[in-house]
């Protein structure tokens, strides 16, 4: 049961960097790319039908990791309290410019929360990175280090391709360049690696400090009923809004 729950566990992780990774990487490239409003407005629309959906993934990992490995949970919080208020602070940011850049007309208006969008997903990208490396040395080194600045950067980089790649692959020719879905399966499982492995080198540790099996089973009873209606969520998305269907048809809500 440790080893399945260890194996959902980084379904779950890998799934959110791959999947919430190019809803990031679109928010880092709006003052790169988002040159006029219209612009601007287009990333968003693209994005807009897949970010909730993403940010699912991010709820689960949570719930899972502090769930299965409830001796992690002190450690994580009171190692990287700073982070992690930094990050959760980054996230309202980010979420708050999707929802109220639209809600009043006006440029002053929109530029600050397109701002506010660019601002949270470097943010959360950046801490990633740090958050990462400081799981990498078992908490023992803090986050603000030169590598974990380091690996904040690499995390910001990797977002940002992955961003653009699935611009690229959602409104082919609208931003410079066309990219299939296999492309956009690479750069998801790129920006993936650094948490698939920080994960590896920490398996013998969580298989080893894992909740008690009679815990493992609850939680089973208590995941298998939603994790078909997850999955399908995710597929009924991707399907609906792949491309060939134009990608601003709908209207966005963001």
């Amino acid at each position: 049961m440790e080893v399945i729950w260890f194996v959902f566990f980084t379904v779950l992780l890998a799934g959110y960097f791959a999947l919430e990774g190019f809803d990031l990487g679109v928010g880092l490239l709006l003052p790169v790319l988002g040159r006029t409003r219209e612009t601007r407005d287009r990333m968003v629309a693209a994005v807009a039908p897949y970010v909730l959906a993403n940010e699912v993934w991010l709820v689960a990992v949570a719930g899972t990791l502090f769930g299965v490995y409830p001796l992690l949970e002190g450690e994580v919080l009171f190692g990287l309290y700073p982070l992690v208020v930094a990050m959760l602070l980054s996230w309202i940011v980010r979420d708050a410019g999707l929802w109220f850049r639209r809600r009043l007309d006006g440029s002053a208006w929109r530029g600050f929360w397109d701002a506010a969008i660019a601002f949270g997903s470097l943010g959360l990208s950046f801490g990633w990175g740090m958050a990462l490396y400081a799981a990498a040395t078992g908490f023992a080194s803090p986050p603000v280090h030169p590598l974990g600045v380091l690996l904040g950067v690499v995390m910001t980089l990797l977002f940002a391709l992955h961003g653009w790649t699935f611009l690229a692959w959602r409104t082919p020719g609208e931003f410079g360049g066309t990219r299939s879905g296999r492309a956009l399966l690479g750069t998801g499982l790129v920006a993936a690696i650094p948490a698939l492995g920080v994960l590896a080198g920490a398996m013998p540790y969580l298989l080893g400090h894992s909740a008690p099996p009679a815990t493992l089973n609850v939680l089973s009873l208590m995941v298998l009923p939603f994790a078909p209606i997850m999955l399908g969520a995710q597929i009924w998305v991707w399907r609906t809004f792949r491309p060939g269907k134009d990608a601003f048809r709908f209207p966005s809500f963001f």
